[in-house]
């Protein structure tokens, strides 16, 4: 996107916007980026303005059909530069990205006090305490923002579709389809609530609807069963006489505090192991580590827990995060015990991705309104997309609470297939087929898809991944020993041919 020279005097409304090109793979389409004023806080009369940018990429073809939105996952990740699926889809439409306040524009949630707390991170994540020092640094991080002018209050979800919104009137669209992925599901819903004369068709790939930016233990624990039965009839990679979540649930009750001399967090032992469910590629090497650990190889899981030590810092946007999901979902009972909620003892690992939920309560939370937090009807004609074991947004929750508001809602469930990077990256010709389809005509074919089972197929594993960076740590610090010992003693010997010539 290029850079923009925006007047010192601008007003609410307006926009500009430059020729450009968008890049995807080795092609270039033809675009125009631009950025739009807004204000940061429109219940405030006086609210200062803010810039939030967009893209609008054209169609190819001459038989132009409604553009497509594209709203991103998240909280916390960018919505600009992260759509890859303009090949399939540029032909009948336009695609337009806009920016997400407190990701992208003129102001950024960064919030330094949460990188800082993961950096130097008291306790583990599965114990209270620790997780109130967390909401003590959102609370900290928040007030500085403040301080330095930031309105918190806009940046809540209503406040990005109303950016979205002014960007679809500015750009003279009347009608826009949306298409969204998982975060970005919860968004198109709200729009199309808020907007309902203005959406003509919206897909959805990994579908959360209001109440779901937490997750449940027994929802966790249905899924990881699940993986245990499709192990045992993997006659190639898996065996029938293993059980994989009975494996997981009492190795996860016996986390040694190190291996060697790598320290073991078991709150991140436990959130890497809900990460690596997000696709079904990483799977097999998280339960092949468990596997191992059972086996008395403990390896992998020092390997997961140190993944998670170096992903959590920079890993989000964490006050975006925090202002999206609590102005939704995160307005918890005050007289919920939330570990015993979230992390019950019955359960294989409870669940590990509400543990951050729990932390974030430090941020000021404003809510949307109550009507926008419950789920509504809506005639617009829908595609809903979920993978049938995907732990992040589970197909249930689509098909139960939200697909009998839809009066022209359509499900498809991908048998064998996880979170977004399974409905992106597997059986992609079948995917985009139904989109384009779709898009074009609202009929729903997923005549392209065909069933692949589950392949358990570690290749290389964790356990050989960390035992070969300890061996190559070990290998460096041999030889800076060997040379400074070489340094030190040609030192001595310069010396001792300098004496002997005195």
């Amino acid at each position: 996107m290029k850079k923009m020279d925006v007047p010192s005097i601008v007003k609410s409304g307006d926009y500009f916007y430059q020729p450009d090109v968008y890049p995807v793979d080795e092609f270039k389409f033809r675009s125009h980026s631009g950025i739009i004023i807004v204000p940061e806080n429109r219940s405030k009369p006086d609210s200062r303005l803010i810039e939030i940018p967009f893209i609008q990429i054209h169609a190819t073809g001459d038989n132009v059909s409604e553009p497509i939105f594209y709203l991103n996952g998240g909280p916390g990740n960018p919505n600009i530069n992260s759509y890859h699926f303009v090949n399939n889809l540029i032909e009948h439409h336009d695609i337009v990205l806009v920016g997400f306040r407190g990701v992208e524009g003129s102001v950024i949630l960064n919030l330094r006090e949460i990188d800082e707390f993961f950096a130097n991170m008291p306790g583990d994540l599965t114990e209270r305490s620790t997780l109130d020092l967390m909401a003590e640094a959102y609370a900290k991080g928040a007030k500085r923002l403040q301080n330095e002018g930031v309105d918190t209050d806009g940046y809540i979800i209503t406040e990005v579709l109303r950016d979205v919104d002014l960007v679809r009137k500015s750009l003279g669209y009347k009608k826009i389809n949306l298409f969204s992925a998982s975060y970005g599901t919860r968004l198109a819903m709200i729009y199309d609530w808020m907007f309902p004369n203005n959406v003509h068709r919206s897909a959805m790939i990994s579908v959360n609807p209001p109440g779901r930016f937490e997750w449940r233990p027994e929802v966790m624990d249905q899924h990881l069963k699940y993986y245990s039965e499709l192990y045992k009839k993997d006659t190639i990679y898996g065996d029938s006489e293993i059980d994989i979540a009975e494996i997981i649930r009492k190795k996860s009750r016996q986390i040694p505090e190190r291996w060697m001399f790598i320290p073991i967090k078991k709150g991140y032992v436990l959130m890497s192991t809900f990460m690596m469910l997000y696709s079904t590629d990483s799977a097999p090497k998280l339960f092949d580590a468990w596997i191992a650990a059972d086996n008395g190889d403990w390896s992998g899981i020092a390997m997961l827990s140190l993944s998670m030590d170096l992903m959590l810092k920079d890993a989000l946007l964490w006050g975006d995060l925090a202002s999206k999901a609590s102005s939704a979902d995160y307005d918890f009972d005050p007289d919920l015990d939330l570990m015993k909620e979230f992390m019950p003892e019955n359960s294989i690992i409870g669940a590990p991705g509400s543990l951050l939920g729990i932390g974030a309560q430090g941020w000021p939370a404003k809510l949307i309104p109550d009507s926008l937090r419950t789920v509504q009807y809506s005639d617009t004609r829908t595609l809903l997309i979920n993978g049938n074991i995907d732990v992040s947004t589970p197909e249930q929750f689509g098909r139960k609470e939200l697909l009998p508001f839809l009066k022209n809602g359509t499900q498809i469930i991908i048998d064998e297939a996880a979170h977004t990077p399974d409905i992106y990256g597997k059986q992609r010709p079948a995917l985009d087929y139904m989109l384009k389809k779709f898009f074009k005509t609202g009929i729903v074919d997923d005549s392209k898809y065909k069933y692949e089972p589950m392949n358990f197929k570690v290749g290389l594993s964790f356990q050989s991944i960390m035992k070969l960076s300890l061996t190559a740590i070990i290998l460096v610090i041999v030889l800076i020993g060997i040379i400074i010992r070489y340094i030190i003693l040609r030192k001595l010997h310069k010396r001792d041919k300098y004496q002997k010539t005195i």
